[in-house]
């Protein structure tokens, strides 16, 4: 049965690949050898996965042994380990840090280690990954997958499949250094846990503090967050911004995960489909937002050239959101050394606590190097070494809460990108009003999708109602089964 849905998660995944309400393309691939370490840039890199084996619906995945996870490979284990992601980002982290790793012969503990790395844009990496997986019982030995990442929209799609391991099956057990959602995140139905993450992911508001100081007075962030504390408050501070000639954030969707994050409900229950109450709270944000010229009216999204832009030392914009991820990861501009405006940033909690995102290591079921895969999450989440060389070199939020602790409290610590400040401690604070709740695997289609379609009523070109239809038919092509209003 579960193999059944994987399938047809598969089949959804690529028809959504094609269709979108702004007519996008589904991009295309190229096949590249194994890529050379190179940490300096977010670039996907593309390698062809695995072609899609037998599809048969009622074939159950293989059990793999549980390992000696403390012990080099055992002798019958592969000698090619496979690793897919959709950027570069634990790529880097994994050629730095791993231990065990040689970065000149790109080998674990003497296995050749192999990166194929698709971008997540319409879908491609799922897509790709999905057909590895689906094939992944009968490849060959050098081409099975053996890790691979997931992020938080579509981590329940791997997590409830016979695709992915037990940890226990690895040897491996939740560990109390661990924050509760991400482990609630990497269970399937049943409570076993698929999967370890290296991140913890709070997300805060990141304000430029130049620009907080003309529209507010001062750039110190208690004092920033006394006047951001409640989204009446922001909206008041968006009209002060306006009036200086400043916007208060630059995509239409920027505090979007910001409202989604706190739905009480699913966004599919019973097969029914609804939009949470608060999506139509931001909804109702973004629309005003740009009728009153809070927001850049060229209406970018989160990841388009035109937001990206405003990090930039000529932007004219005060509000970003986003974990630690984001702004060591996604603000290249704001780090340029000749047009960007490092250290003229902070970070605080902003109107209401929140979470986006995150990456999880998952085993894929067939793998022939169980031993390495526990290594390699052993040593993301439980070596504290490890741990702080991504929080003191990365700038990350890391998943080990004894590690995150130490530099909260260590008053020498400071991201010198935030003005010196510590952002650790910042994040530290929000990490109990994190709550796994109401994720379904409809999410990323829904997420994604209302954003899309929405679009055309926040910028008039289409009414309101003729925006949620397009949206409506958009899930029900890719899910057939939803009932839509």
């Amino acid at each position: 049965m579960k193999k059944r849905i994987m399938a047809s998660l598969l089949a959804a995944a690529c028809v959504l690949s094609v269709a979108s309400c702004g007519g996008n393309n589904a991009a295309t691939t190229t096949t590249t050898a194994a890529p050379a370490a190179n940490n300096d840039t977010a670039a996907a890199t593309t390698t062809e996965a695995a072609p899609a084996a037998n599809n048969d619906a009622t074939t159950e995945a293989p059990a793999t042994e549980a390992p000696a996870t403390d012990a080099a490979p055992a002798a019958d284990e592969g000698d090619t380990f496979n690793i897919y992601a959709w950027n570069e980002e634990f790529k880097g982290f994994f050629e730095k840090y791993q231990p065990g790793y040689d970065a000149a012969t790109q080998t674990l503990d003497g296995v050749k280690v192999v990166w194929t790395i698709n971008p997540s844009a319409d879908l491609v990496y799922q897509t790709k990954l999905d057909e590895a997986l689906m094939a992944n019982a009968d490849a060959a030995p050098a081409d099975k997958v053996d890790l691979f990442l997931a992020e938080a929209d579509y981590i329940l799609k791997y997590t409830d499949s016979d695709f992915t391991m037990d940890i226990s099956q690895l040897g491996l057990s939740q560990v109390d250094t661990e924050y509760q959602y991400t482990v609630d995140a990497a269970s399937d139905s049943n409570g076993k846990i698929k999967g370890v993450s290296f991140q913890c992911c709070p997300s805060g508001l990141i304000y430029r503090r130049s620009i907080a100081k003309a529209v507010l007075g001062t750039d110190d962030p208690d004092e920033v967050q006394a006047q951001l504390d409640s989204w009446e408050k922001y909206d008041a501070v968006a009209a002060k911004a306006k009036e200086q000639g400043y916007y208060m954030h630059a995509a239409y969707a920027e505090t979007y995960r910001v409202f989604s994050n706190n739905a009480t409900g699913p966004w599919v229950s019973g097969g029914t489909l609804s939009i949470p109450s608060v999506v139509e709270d931001w909804t109702n944000q973004a629309k005003t937002y740009y009728d009153n010229g809070y927001i850049l009216d060229t209406l970018p999204g989160i990841w388009d050239d035109g937001k990206n832009a405003e990090m930039f030392n000529t932007g004219k914009t005060m509000c970003f959101f986003g974990p630690a991820w984001y702004f060591n990861f996604c603000m290249g501009n704001a780090q340029d050394p000749d047009n960007g405006c490092y250290g003229d940033w902070a970070v605080i909690k902003g109107p209401q606590a929140h979470f986006w995102g995150g990456t999880w290591m998952l085993a894929a079921t067939g793998t022939d190097n169980p031993t390495l895969v526990a290594k390699v999450m052993k040593a993301f989440t439980e070596d504290e070494s490890v741990c702080e060389q991504l929080i003191k070199n990365e700038g990350q939020f890391t998943n080990n809460k004894n590690v995150n602790q130490k530099f909260a409290e260590d008053p020498n610590y400071g991201n010198a990108f935030l003005g010196g400040q510590n952002d650790v401690a910042v994040f530290a604070g929000m990490t109990d009003s994190i709550v796994w709740q109401n994720a379904t695997i409809y999410d990323q289609a829904c997420n994604e999708g209302y954003q899309d379609c929405i679009k055309g009523y926040i910028d008039g070109s289409i009414d309101k109602d003729t925006a949620l239809q397009n949206f409506y038919s958009k899930i029900r092509e890719q899910y057939p089964s939803v009932t839509t209003p």
